[in-house]
């Protein structure tokens, strides 16, 4: 009986042991690749943070954009809001439309988060982390500077908070209107 067990047991973690290797196998195969500097940005449509109805990045066509993924666990993201929220007053009038993406949240705690720290331009939720996943977002804070045609402009890994990332970050952004 013992050993009849002791064989169940193994192979059960046998089992385990080949869909787990089926489940890697499968997500390389099917494994989007990572958009890089040049490459078209991934497009994306999802539901506004707020509730109010869906938004989609290609509405912003012809306009320079920047897609901030940021999550309201994360520490970096609390300190980098403020510097994001004020290159969206800075530059909103000469075209260019920052979006949060809030990153595996609860949407309750991401509304809350946005608020209290005066949040103003567009937010989306990405609870799967699917949007994430096509611009292979690894931790957050990431940014994205995509130009008016689509091309991925430059990608940010990190806060931008600090003196010499805000400044690379408005180079980024005067060369791309300029562009």
């Amino acid at each position: 009986m013992a050993g009849a067990l002791k064989r169940g047991v193994q192979g059960l973690a046998l089992a385990g042991v080949v869909t787990l290797l089926g489940l890697l196998i499968w997500k390389v195969v099917h494994q989007t690749k990572p958009p890089k500097v040049g490459s078209t940005a991934p497009a994306f449509d999802a539901q506004r943070l707020d509730g109010s109805g869906r938004f989609a990045l290609s509405s912003l066509q012809g306009r320079v954009r920047v897609v901030n993924f940021w999550a309201t666990w994360c520490i970096p993201c609390k300190a980098e809001t403020p510097t994001l929220e004020r290159f969206w007053r800075r530059y909103r009038g000469r075209g260019v439309v920052f979006v949060g993406v809030d990153y595996n949240d609860v949407s309750g705690d991401a509304l809350r988060f946005a608020r209290k720290r005066g949040l103003t331009y567009p937010m989306v939720r990405d609870p799967s982390g699917k949007i994430a996943s096509r611009y292979d977002v690894v931790a957050v804070p990431e940014t994205f500077v995509i130009g008016r045609r689509g091309q991925l402009v430059e990608h940010f890994v990190g806060s931008i908070d600090s003196g010499d990332e805000k400044a690379i970050f408005a180079q980024t952004l005067d060369h791309t209107l300029r562009s």
